[in-house]
């Protein structure tokens, strides 16, 4: 029997946004998740250039340096290269159900509304909508194409959750992290993960 509570697949790829997907995946190894993370090219760069983490190429060493970054349990998360097939985010028969998108670029968004599979997260996203598993993507851009608005609706009525990264005010934010915390907040929220860094209507003061 595995020592983790469940597993979840998250995807980063180049749009703006870092900040949600370094904090959606402390949250999730604090919740006791073992994580899947894939991590585009372009997600590397981003990471560099919003919050100065330089993440190696090679997907062993990203484990390692995010393990230790987040003080996680061995094997904890699991970082996979996006040519690696024959990982378990790539089959239906061994996929987890639950895998988010965050952020989710407006390029990756139109492969996955379009079935393409040309990389590893495109893949791991087409096994979960065709195993009914569940799908929320993070999408950061703006303002939204029809094209964009078209994928997202597309992806929609896929059964595809479409999470974009707008936080609400409605909680008197005081810094950058209370925004971040609103939207990794309501994620945790729909993948059934208990959380408490994010007050719900009706408890803000």
């Amino acid at each position: 029997m595995s020592e983790f509570k469940q597993k979840i697949t998250v995807a980063v790829t180049g749009a703006s946004g870092s900040l949600y997907a370094l904090r959606l995946i402390e949250c999730l190894l604090a919740a006791n998740v073992q994580v899947y993370l894939l991590c585009s090219s372009a997600a590397r760069v981003v990471f560099d250039t919003e919050v100065g983490l330089k993440l190696p190429s090679a997907p062993e060493k990203i484990s390692q340096l995010l393990t230790e970054k987040f003080n996680a349990k061995p094997e904890q998360i699991i970082a996979y290269g996006k040519e690696q097939w024959f990982s378990p985010v790539a089959s239906g028969s061994a996929a987890p159900k639950k895998m988010v998108v965050c952020p989710c670029s407006t390029g990756t968004l139109a492969a996955i509304s379009q079935g393409m599979s040309d990389n590893l997260i495109e893949r791991a996203a087409d096994v979960v909508l065709k195993e009914r598993g569940q799908l929320i993507l993070v999408p950061r851009e703006t303002p939204f194409s029809t094209i964009h608005l078209q994928n997202m609706l597309t992806l929609s009525q896929m059964g595809a959750t479409i999470m974009p990264a707008a936080p609400g005010f409605y909680h008197n934010p005081e810094s950058i992290n209370d925004l971040v915390d609103f939207i990794v907040g309501r994620l945790l929220d729909h993948l059934e993960i208990e959380q408490s860094i994010m007050p719900r209507w009706g408890y803000v003061k």
